[in-house]
């Protein structure tokens, strides 16, 4: 379905406001959470946009769009929020949607800053239209391999399903552990039960299991399986992708979804500008923001500081991205042209590993940073 306006800017009319579009999962099977959060940090920074007096006297306006995780859905929502005449594009989660929504947006000229999605390949081609403020898979799963190594884990199975996202994430585990002396091999999740798979392990002997598939099917029983098999009390489950980030993950698993690293994209401590951030979204979600959440506060916070200076002209938007310099919620906020890599992109934004404690399993704990 398509979604309202955000109240942020829909009392005004049309004709006065700057529009901008927004996607995000906010219905099944797209990750629900995860659009919940991305959408409170797009909303709390339009606000704060207008109660600041807008862009040069007119108000933002927040134009949403659900994706509901779906690639076909994204792109024709880009076409429509064209013709709506939004001045950029922002949001969405998912990396095969925002690479639709990315590849659209290049072919139609209109700007789009993708918040929180990371496939390395965003658009086939280099692009000025898209920028990205998530970090490359490659940089991050890298981070997260080297976490790996430094545990003493080296013998790496993966639990997979079918997917650009996923295989790319194996690429990037198997050529950074494999001149280190790692091993990466795939169990297919969609032929193998939950207990199949804890016997795969066994022969395998592996000394850890990655969750590189869907949540929370098959994630959350593929988790209790491991859990409850004392032959793999000493594997180490991880889930690179950021499952156990959400509330909705220790609701399903309890004590069996802490001890799960999985990679974050904050500092280690927020700033001043960060904490106040951190502290309305709290309010507004009723919970601790995740990093999407913040995603979606920078994301506007780029988008209305080049519309201050630089009006709204599509063009001279995509233009300006390597000049953008904005103090972000996680830290200042600059595009540059990272080799591989075909947008423009923040390099980088802060990366940890983190888990759920199993002392205190709505506490998170650092485990490596980079």
């Amino acid at each position: 379905m398509n979604t309202p306006p955000s109240p942020s800017g829909a009392e005004h009319a049309h004709g006065s406001s700057v529009r901008l579009g927004a996607l995000v999962p906010l219905t099944r099977p797209g990750w629900v959470e995860a659009g919940r959060h991305l959408l409170a940090g797009l909303d709390l920074a339009v606000r704060e946009v207008n109660d600041a007096g807008g862009i040069d006297g007119r108000p933002l306006e927040l134009v949403v769009r659900d994706t509901a995780a779906d690639p076909e859905r994204a792109a024709a929502a880009v076409d429509e929020l064209a013709g709506l005449g939004v001045a950029a594009v922002a949001g969405e989660y998912h990396s095969v949607v925002a690479r639709a929504a990315a590849a659209r947006a290049d072919a139609l000229g209109v700007p789009f800053l993708c918040s929180s999605a990371v496939l390395d390949a965003l658009t086939e081609e280099p692009t000025e239209w898209v920028a990205r403020l998530a970090p490359a898979q490659s940089h991050g799963w890298r981070i997260y391999a080297d976490f790996l190594l430094g545990a003493g884990r080296r013998h790496i199975a993966v639990a997979t399903q079918p997917g650009v996202y996923w295989a790319s994430g194996i690429r990037v585990l198997r050529d950074h552990l494999a001149p280190r002396g790692g091993t990466v091999f795939e169990l297919d999740a969609n032929a193998l039960t939950p207990e199949g798979l804890c016997d795969a392990l066994v022969d395998h002997g592996a000394t850890a299991l990655l969750l590189l598939v869907g949540h929370p099917e098959p994630a959350v029983p593929i988790v209790r399986a491991v859990r409850g098999d004392r032959r793999l009390a000493e594997v180490l489950i991880g889930a690179p992708a950021g499952q156990p980030e959400f509330a909705e993950w220790a609701a399903a698993l309890g004590e069996d979804g802490a001890g799960i690293p999985f990679l974050r994209y904050l500092p280690e401590r927020l700033g001043p500008l960060g904490e106040r951030v951190g502290k309305e979204l709290r309010e507004r979600l009723g919970e601790a923001p995740s990093f999407v959440a913040f995603e979606g506060w920078d994301a506007v916070a780029v988008l209305a500081a080049v519309l201050r200076c630089h009006g709204t002209d599509r063009a001279a938007i995509a233009e300006s991205w390597p000049r953008v310099a904005v103090e972000g919620s996680r830290r200042p906020i600059q595009f540059s042209r990272t080799p591989g890599i075909s947008v423009w992109q923040w390099a980088w934004t802060p990366i940890q590993v983190v888990d759920r404690d199993p002392a205190e399993p709505d506490h998170f704990r650092i485990l490596h940073a980079g």
